[in-house]
Order: structure tokens, then sequence, then C-alpha cells
């Protein structure tokens, strides 16, 4: 399954720690990660949320991350992603590193 990762970036500094802790942890699980933390810095936060969302539109689901209803950008994400009628996991990765 392609998962495309949610959750909030702007305004936490630990934001690509999360992020690739999540992708790893679907990996191992034989999953496709569609990671937005890994797009390079030094765009306009509209162009990031475009990027986002082509990624959500070939993604099968989109896994939110704890905390994403703090984030306006994960919350368009996930509103996008119901609108596109994918599979959406209200998990967050917890302190062992499990969904």
């Amino acid at each position: 399954m392609k998962i495309y990762i949610s959750g909030k970036i702007t305004g936490d500094p630990n934001y690509r720690e999360k992020f690739t802790k999540a992708q790893k942890y679907l990996e191992s699980k034989g999953h496709v990660v569609l990671n937005p933390a890994e797009l390079p810095e030094g765009m306009e936060y509209e162009d990031y949320m475009h990027i986002g969302f082509a990624m959500i539109d070939v993604a099968d689901a989109i896994c939110m991350l704890c905390g994403w209803g703090e984030s306006d950008g994960a919350v368009r994400e996930n509103l996008y992603a119901k609108a596109k009628q994918k599979s959406i996991l209200l998990q967050g990765i917890d302190l062992d590193g499990e969904l």
C-alpha cells in the first residue's frame, strides 16, 4: 500500500525525526511511504500544500501523526484525503515506535 504521512511541520523543530520514524515503521510493514518532510526547504507554504495534495492523489491511504489536528496544513490534507475517498489511519507513532 502507498501511504502518505501527514502531521504538524510548521512550528515543530522535531518534525523530520517524527516523520522519519513513521516512515521507517510503515516501510518495515511493507508499505511504500510518501513523506512530505523530505521535500526541500525554501518554497512557499502553498507550494508544499500543492505537492502534498498530488502525493495524496497517488496514495492509497494517509497516516495522520499525533498532533495533526494542531496543524492547518494537516487538517487540509485530512479533508482532501476524505474528499478523494482515501483510507485514513488516525493513528500516531507512540514512544515505542509502533503505530
